[in-house]
C-alpha cells in the first residue's frame, strides 16, 4: 500500500516507544526502555500495510538521532535495529 498521508514520528514515553504515524495511524514502532544511561531496543514493528516503503529505516533515524540527542548510548536487542547500525556506521558509537 502506498499512501499519501503525511509521515511524521514521536516519541511515546509513555508507552516505551518510538512511533512513525502515516497521518493519524501508527504505522510503526520501536520498543525502548532507558536504565543508567542505556536505551535497549528489544522491538521494531512495521505494519504490513507500510512495508517496502522505508518507514523502517525512518523509524531508526529518528529513534536513534532522539538517542543521541539525550547522551544516551544503545542497547540493539532488536535484529532490524542491529541491522541498520551496522549497516550505517554513524551510528556505530551509540551502541553500549
Amino acid at each position: 500500500m502506498t499512501t499519501s498521508a503525511e509521515i511524521t514520528t514521536r516519541d511515546n514515553p509513555d508507552a516505551g516507544r518510538f512511533e512513525i504515524l502515516a497521518g493519524e495511524e501508527v504505522a510503526g514502532f520501536a520498543d525502548y526502555s532507558v536504565t543508567d544511561g542505556v536505551a535497549t531496543m528489544p522491538h521494531t514493528v512495521v505494519e504490513k500495510a507500510y512495508d517496502g516503503q522505508g518507514l523502517g529505516s525512518k523509524l531508526a533515524v529518528f529513534a536513534l538521532d532522539t538517542l543521541r540527542e539525550r547522551g544516551l548510548k544503545v542497547r540493539p536487542t532488536c535484529p532490524f535495529i542491529k541491522g541498520y547500525i551496522d549497516r550505517h556506521d554513524a551510528y556505530a558509537d551509540l551502541v553500549a
